[in-house]
Parts: C-alpha cells; structure tokens; sequence
C-alpha cells in the first residue's frame, strides 16, 4: 500500500467504524492510517508506512489502554459527585400495589420503588440510586411509619 490514497481509505474507514461501533482504540488505528499517509506523501520507501502506520496508531491504542486502566478506577466519592440526588430524601405517601410509588422530588413527580427488597413504608426514604427515570430509595432507618401489607391489599381486590 504505497498510494497515499489507500492510507487515507484506510484511516476513513477505520473512524467510520468507530462511529458505528463507538470503540475509541478504532480512532487510534485511524490515526496510525493517517501517519501512513503521510508517510506516503513524504515519498518514504513502502515499509516504512507501514512501520508508521504500527508506531503512532499501536502506540495510540497502548497509550490509551494505559490511560483507561489509571483513570478508570474511581472511588465512590467520584461516583457519588457525579449523581448529586443520591442521599436526598423523599416523601413517600402511598404504595401501588406493583411495590411503585409516586414521589414529588424536584419539582415534579417521579416513580420511585425500594432498592431492596422488603416491608413497603410511608414516609421518609433517601435515594440511594437511579434506574433511568425511576428513583431507587431505601427508608430511612429511624423513620419508617406505616407498613402496608401488599398481600393483603392485592387478594382484598
């Protein structure tokens, strides 16, 4: 592939893919495609596009990989900034019989449902996590009210 032509199909169809697929290390190869091009264009010998090409895009991906696996690890601190609802806490009046309740956070309503398992209760809850649009909340542990007993609810109707 001595045609700086080829190289540059190459680097376009390797960031293409990147679209479709959303891997970033194919945005690296596309970039090594392009030190092959230009390579190319330098009027370097065949061999060393190739050589450019496994150089800049293979250093890229390590480079990247390297990084992804030092800054991957966050503490959950870095998770908790980054959903500042978690450890609000919501008022909880009724129950549904699917074990959902309507919760007014925010300014408007939310469905909400228990994190875990367990006896459904009125009252205080904090938010201990999100599913899409649904608030994920645990009762708080001095403040459970009234318990409703869904079994007995759902047979009655």
């Amino acid at each position: 592939m001595d045609n700086p032509t080829a190289w540059w199909i190459l680097a376009g169809f390797f960031v293409a893919m990147e679209l479709v697929t959303g891997t970033f290390y194919l945005l690296m190869l596309a970039v090594g495609a392009a030190a092959g091009a230009l390579a190319a264009h330098a009027g370097l010998p065949q061999p060393w596009h190739w050589v450019a090409f496994t150089v800049v895009g293979g250093g890229a991906v390590v480079a990247l990989y390297l990084a992804r696996r030092r800054l991957g690890k966050r503490s959950a601190a870095d998770v908790r900034h980054d959903n500042l609802d978690l450890g609000a806490t919501v008022d909880v009046s009724a129950w549904s019989a699917d074990g959902i309740a309507r919760v007014h956070y925010r300014g408007s309503e939310w469905s909400a449902r228990l994190i875990r398992r367990g006896p459904l209760h009125t009252g205080a809850h904090r938010i201990a996590g999100q599913d899409g649009n649904v608030l994920l909340i645990e009762p708080l542990p001095a403040q459970p009210t009234a318990s409703i007993d869904t079994n007995a609810r759902h047979n009655a109707g």
